[in-house]
């Protein structure tokens, strides 16, 4: 029996919280993790773990064992890490979670030149604006936008993306442009709900070097923020999208920027849209392995400098 290895089945089981996840650290299927469980249970002639179809927890006697050896798991897991540096060549798997729309929108434009640049590294992406347990989906880096960071996560800056309030022509020929952040509420708003906290994404602006949120009038609700771009476009309101979404919609006349500044209209009081800043989060600082430092390096050397704005 590779007893390590039924360790390691064992350790990943209790800390992803399912003999699945463990088989998805592992790279193996739920039956080779669970045989792998069986066969330390029946090397040691104890039963470690208590399995129902919707549960799994530690006997006394697992929970004993547990302690002892989940820091081999770990400490063989951070050897492997320092071998890998010490090579210089990032390898094996990277897993990524990042928020829906950045990943579609901005990471898939920029993972095939990571890929070229280190064939011995194979990627998975997890596209998703739902919370990410790190350890129990074995994350090694999620990218989240600010207003769903989450407590206990290392997390590092690495963008700060303009938004813009946009509208297509055919809603702005029925309803009017609006020209201060005060006049949304006159307005159909199509907004963001947030699915890890259930809240609407609010609408900021800065004024004065004060940020302040207008009154809205929400007329359609959405926790997909490519489905409330489409809605845009078809008319239905005003929509808050990142310049990387809002851009190409832009330029192509499907969508109009509003509240752009008009110097000749001094009576306007103008106000400068809040921005989304972007953070990659680890579990801990252990967590930045190799792998995980160059991605981060590629990625803010790939992002722009400076977002357009149409």
């Amino acid at each position: 029996m590779d007893t390590l290895r039924s360790i390691e089945s064992f350790v990943k089981a209790i800390e992803g919280g399912s003999i699945a996840a463990a088989a998805r650290m592992q790279g193996i299927t739920p039956a080779a993790a669970s045989q792998n469980i069986i066969r330390l249970e029946a090397s040691l002639n104890a039963r470690l773990l208590t399995r129902t179809t919707r549960s799994l927890a530690l006997t006394e006697v697992g929970a004993i064992y547990y302690e002892k050896v989940r820091h081999v798991i770990n400490d063989i897991e951070n050897a492997q890490s320092l071998v890998t540096e010490l090579q210089g060549e990032p390898q094996g798997r990277l897993r990524i979670a990042t928020s829906a729309a950045f990943g579609r929108h901005v990471l898939s434009a920029i993972i095939p030149s990571f890929t070229a640049m280190y064939p011995k590294l194979s990627i998975e992406l997890l596209l998703t604006d739902q919370n990410i347990d790190h350890v129990k989906e074995d994350i090694d880096i999620s990218i989240r936008f600010k207003q769903q960071l989450e407590l206990g996560l290392v997390a590092k800056r690495i963008a700060v993306v303009p938004v813009l309030f946009c509208a297509s022509p055919a809603y702005i020929a029925l309803k009017g442009e609006p020209h201060t952040p005060e006049d949304l509420q006159r307005h159909d708003c199509l907004m963001f709900r947030m699915p890890t906290s259930g809240r609407l994404l609010n609408w900021g602006f800065l004024r004065d070097e004060l940020r302040f949120e207008p009154e809205l009038k929400p007329s359609i609700i959405s926790n997909d923020i490519n489905s409330l771009a489409e809605l845009a476009i078809a008319g239905a309101g005003i929509a808050r999208l990142a310049a990387f979404i809002a851009n190409p919609l832009i330029k192509s006349g499907k969508l109009i920027s509003l509240f752009q500044q008009d110097t000749s209209n001094p009576s306007i009081m103008h106000a400068d849209n809040e921005p989304l800043e972007f953070y990659a989060c680890f579990r801990d600082h252990h967590a930045m392995t190799l792998k995980v430092k160059t991605f981060i390096n590629h990625l803010t050397s790939a992002l722009p400098a400076s977002w357009d704005v149409i």
